[in-house]
């Protein structure tokens, strides 16, 4: 993983699964190629493997269980999710929240496997103490702004440039952020901020028009970066 770093969740959305998901994320993944962006993707467990086969882009699972293996009916392991071709894992969403003991059973787990993780806060008082689990990244999304049209880089911008101040603390940590996030200005300002990238889940999964959202995310993140060299 490295900079700049653009993750869209798909969460259980109607267009997340079976042919409609596959659709989705293969004009996500032309974007990615037309501009030399790699654009991950959070999706659903049963169409990581689906994914993983026909994509070049890297799939990330949602969530995964912080078990060993044995009688967990129902549980998601990190092993399975490599076995499935999955490239790392989205932890900890404010939908799918664990405990602090979980969150860092679940990033050893994923780091002695290869695979990535992305460690979702929702403050920034909690980006140091996730940090230093190690994880590739933390994902700062105030709860209150997810799925609201309200970018968290414009309704609360300290949010994110405190959360700078406190990821700068662990080297080799990445900072992405989330929540509300619409328009390619919202993009271009977190990116102004500080972030090393940017999180979207309902902006994309619900417009008519996803790889037009896609690339407008992309073009103006790319601006961003270019007007801070």
């Amino acid at each position: 993983m490295k900079p700049p770093i653009i993750l869209i969740n798909y969460k259980a959305y109607e267009n997340s699964y079976g042919e409609k998901g596959v659709e989705i994320s293969k004009k996500i993944e032309k974007v990615s190629k037309d501009y030399g962006v790699p654009i991950i993707i959070s999706v659903p467990a049963t169409m990581i493997y689906k994914l993983s086969q026909i994509l070049e882009i890297p799939v990330y699972a949602q969530h995964v269980d912080a078990l060993r293996h044995g009688a967990h009916t129902g549980a998601i392991l990190p092993e399975m999710i490599k076995d499935a071709g999955a490239k790392g894992s989205l932890l900890n969403h404010s939908e799918r929240k664990i405990r602090l003991d979980e969150i860092h059973e679940a990033v050893t787990r994923i780091r002695d496997l290869g695979l990535e993780s992305v460690v979702c806060a929702d403050s920034y008082e909690l980006v140091h103490p996730l940090a230093l689990l190690r994880p590739n990244a933390i994902l700062i999304e105030p709860p209150e702004l997810i799925g609201s049209g309200r970018a968290v880089s414009k309704e609360k911008p300290e949010v994110i440039t405190r959360a700078v101040n406190e990821i700068k603390k662990v080297e080799g940590v990445y900072l992405i952020a989330g929540a509300g996030i619409t328009t390619g200005e919202d993009v271009y300002k977190a990116i102004e901020l500080g972030a090393d990238g940017i999180g979207v889940a309902s902006a994309v999964m619900k417009s008519s028009t996803p790889e037009k959202i896609v690339e407008d995310f992309v073009i103006n993140v790319l601006k961003a970066i270019d007007k801070k060299k």
